[in-house]
């Protein structure tokens, strides 16, 4: 994991690459996965995370707050977030469910 303080700028996909790197030829033992990287920023561009094919190299993007929303602003990202990661589940239980 990487914390940048500013935006997120192409190189900084090549430095992780390099620790992903040098962690599987030295760290990894026989049978384990790929090693994935964390890259936090305080601001990124999904146009760039989707160019760079970032998911591919096992490096994701995420944006940390510099400083807090309006409430009502926190609160509808939140609403949000939840949604979302309800429909990502969705599959998920229907499948587990199926299963039974």
């Amino acid at each position: 994991m990487e914390l940048k303080l500013g935006r997120f700028r192409a190189a900084d996909k090549g430095q992780m690459e390099l620790y992903l790197r040098w962690l599987e030829k030295h760290e990894c033992q026989p049978g384990e996965e790929s090693p994935l990287g964390l890259i936090l920023c305080a601001r990124k561009s999904d146009e760039h995370v989707e160019l760079l094919q970032l998911k591919r190299s096992g490096i994701r993007i995420a944006e940390y707050l510099t400083e807090l929303p309006p409430r009502a602003v926190l609160e509808r990202r939140l609403h949000e977030a939840l949604r979302a990661a309800r429909e990502r589940s969705k599959p998920a239980l229907g499948a587990s469910q199926e299963a039974k």
